[in-house]
């Protein structure tokens, strides 16, 4: 089993017609960047269309979020269509809402999350990031969240980050919709969810908690 993770990062800038910007929310990569290397694992980086995709959520001031800014590749992501899922171990699919645009019914995202998947690797997902799970499939095509455990940024912190009426549908709906067990825990608490070798966390602060889950399976 490769000892590399990819991290999938959106390509989408702007939040619906709210006239904000968006794109993949910093911590959610900066933090899992660093549990992960700091166990010895290798991460690249991939988006949806490749290049340094757009930034939501960045402070700098963070040693952490300031050295992934610096060292980890973001200038020069992966185009996710290019990307060969049998050189990675595992996948995390970094939140933001910018995934709820170019996530969501992707060939790409189910392609490569099945095939890690389907080949004994780790899937992780976080906040916004579990917009990929919508779409993956177990080895007989079946949904891979049905009657899984999973948790994902809530219909509660989406109305309290005042971006609901922005969000083109619920998250918590969708996965619910494929047969998904969701598990919501207090607003901007952290809460990780694992359920076999899929791990999903609720918010940034589950960042963390998610990469530390994904150690866990990969080291056994």
């Amino acid at each position: 089993m490769p000892d590399t993770v990819l991290f999938v990062l959106t390509s989408h800038g702007s939040l619906g017609d709210s006239g904000r910007p968006t794109g993949f929310w910093l911590s959610e990569a900066a933090d899992p960047w660093k549990v992960l290397t700091d166990a010895g694992y290798r991460v690249r980086l991939a988006s949806i269309a490749g290049g340094r995709p757009p930034v939501d959520g960045a402070d700098l001031s963070d040693p952490v979020q300031s050295a992934f800014v610096a060292d980890a590749g973001l200038d020069s992501t992966l185009v996710l269509s290019t990307v060969d899922p049998s050189a990675y171990a595992a996948v995390l699919y970094v939140g933001g809402h910018g995934t709820m645009w170019d996530f969501h019914g992707n060939a790409d995202i189910a392609r490569l999350g099945s095939a890690v998947y389907r080949a004994g690797g780790v899937i992780g997902a976080v906040c916004h990031g579990p917009v990929a799970l919508l779409d993956l499939t177990d080895a007989v095509g079946a949904p891979l969240v049905s009657g899984l455990r999973v948790t994902s940024f809530t219909d509660a912190e989406e109305r309290e980050s005042q971006t609901w009426e922005a969000i083109p549908y619920s998250l918590e709906e969708e996965l619910r919709s494929r047969g998904a067990l969701h598990s919501a825990g207090d607003v901007y608490a952290p809460h990780v969810v694992v359920d076999g070798r899929v791990v999903t966390g609720q918010n940034p602060s589950s960042a963390p908690g998610v990469a530390r889950e994904m150690v866990r399976l990969l080291s056994r």
